[in-house]
């Protein structure tokens, strides 16, 4: 079998354009060789390179005019936020601009909302997302962003105030009240909405539990009236031997001071309604006397594209 010619360094390690390639002396007869493939118009790559999700965002980019602009959950997964399936990739353009290429879906606006040297901003993205996002997703990616400081409440306030025709403006004015920036993580704002759409009290998020002057733990939801805590168990927590036994020693402190809990693991946040009824049984068990959660519309909104008034 011949032997593959000759990579230059440059093209072995990622997405480049034809042009590239021809000033590095790949000529356009040789990409059309078993060494490399080719994923959009004038864009290739080594057949031996594995591409990562960062690296299909840059080869879209590629094949795109630079006036076109990353965007939505794209502009999103760029940021580290991975909430929705890598393909289409979005891009935004201020244009009639029209190119029908595959995984690539192209949004034509009049006016281009805010941008950033990788693509539109993130509170733009935001609200683009939660054009078409179910309810719940739109609060993980909010709380995402402005755990982060990649976008403040104020921001996209005045940005739906402003370009309140732009879609997903009215449904991102519907998720504000939702959002909460001191979640640290999509699976405490998953569990914080749940709680919430069932009509359970609203608990403290990421909160700090201090006895005697020291501080014993920072929680991820608390419900402090009842003293009782809430913590979502990754697989991180079981498998680092190191986090499996710091999470002892603290369970042991909280359980001094007459803290409850409940532990949800990830096959348990499968089943939502499930993990609501324990809590509410933790909280019975501490004192709560309140209404039982009630799983009506309020809870179906949250696992629907995110509804408008007319």
């Amino acid at each position: 079998m011949p032997r593959l010619p000759l990579v230059p360094e440059e093209l072995a390690h990622g997405p480049f354009l034809q042009s590239r390639a021809r000033e590095l002396g790949v000529s356009a007869d040789m990409l059309g060789g078993r060494a490399w493939q080719r994923l959009f118009p004038r864009v290739w790559v080594h057949v031996d390179h594995a591409m990562t999700p960062d690296e299909w965002l840059k080869a879209a980019r590629l094949a795109l005019p630079p006036q076109a602009r990353l965007s939505h959950t794209s502009r999103l997964l760029a940021l580290g936020l991975d909430l929705a399936p890598l393909r289409p990739f979005h891009f935004t353009v201020a244009s009639d601009l029209h190119l029908d290429l595959a995984d690539i879906f192209l949004h034509r606006t009049e006016v281009l909302p805010p941008t950033d040297d990788v693509g539109v901003s993130p509170a733009a993205a935001f609200i683009q997302t939660c054009a078409t996002a179910r309810l719940i997703d739109a609060v993980i990616a909010g709380d995402w962003l402005l755990h982060r400081q990649l976008m403040s409440i104020n921001e996209v306030v005045e940005l739906i105030r402003a370009q309140r025709w732009r879609p997903g403006a009215l449904q991102a004015r519907r998720v504000v009240p939702w959002l909460d920036g001191r979640s640290a993580s999509p699976k405490e704002s998953e569990l914080r909405c749940h709680v919430v759409a069932a009509g359970l009290p609203t608990p403290e998020v990421n909160a700090p539990i201090f006895h005697a002057g020291r501080r014993l733990a920072i929680v991820d939801l608390l419900f402090a009236l009842w003293r009782l805590i809430v913590e979502f168990e990754g697989r991180q927590h079981a498998l680092d031997a190191n986090q499996f036994n710091r999470d002892i020693v603290r369970y042991a402190d909280l359980r001094s001071v007459d803290y409850a809990y409940v532990q949800v693991t990830h096959e348990m946040s499968r089943q939502p309604r499930a993990v609501v009824l324990t809590i509410d049984q933790a909280l019975r068990r501490q004192g709560f006397d309140g209404p039982a959660p009630v799983f009506g519309e309020r809870w179906d909104a949250l696992f629907r594209p995110i509804r408008i008034a007319r």
